[in-house]
């Protein structure tokens, strides 16, 4: 068995994105965060006042013997809009900007083909604006934005 990577993308809300990557195929661990921001230990509340800078992200663990990192950045085209900047449906301000965090030289490559490989064929009616930066330091969101979704369906069985 392989080592296991990361993988990091905002893509709006996070409660949705966690859940969106939670029940691929080599996902091992989804957790909720914060990242590139100019605060040191923001909070929900600090992040949401808009003044941090920090995007709602998700830190992916996966088995790259079971799904390529190049397969996670085109799932994260599927379940977003990547051509809104700072903006996924009601939700905007910065917190919820499409953003790419890289861990290495590869991962950026990849990130900046499949972009390029989107916008070549047309697959969206406007440009991506999606960001692609080097990973910063990841900030865990509190525990109850962890599993979030899960957590309703547990009460709700009637969710998704």
């Amino acid at each position: 068995m392989s080592k296991s990577k990361k993988a990091m993308f905002g893509a709006g809300c996070f409660w949705c994105v966690e859940d969106d990557f939670r029940s691929i195929a080599g996902v091992l661990a989804v957790t909720s965060g914060y990242s590139g921001g100019n605060t040191e230990n923001p909070t929900y509340e600090d992040v949401c006042r808009g003044d941090t800078n920090h995007a709602e992200v998700v830190e992916i663990e996966f088995d790259p013997d079971i799904i390529s990192y190049q397969d996670l950045v085109y799932k994260l085209f599927e379940i977003h809009d990547p051509t809104t900047l700072n903006r996924q449906g009601p939700d905007v301000g910065t917190q919820y900007r499409s953003v790419i965090f890289y861990y290495d030289q590869q991962q950026k490559q990849v990130a900046e083909k499949v972009i390029e490989t989107l916008t070549r064929g047309n697959k969206f009616s406007k440009p991506i604006v999606t960001e692609v930066s080097p990973v910063q330091v990841f900030y865990r969101a509190e525990e109850y934005h962890q599993e979030y979704y899960c957590k309703l369906r547990e009460r709700n069985t009637h969710l998704r």
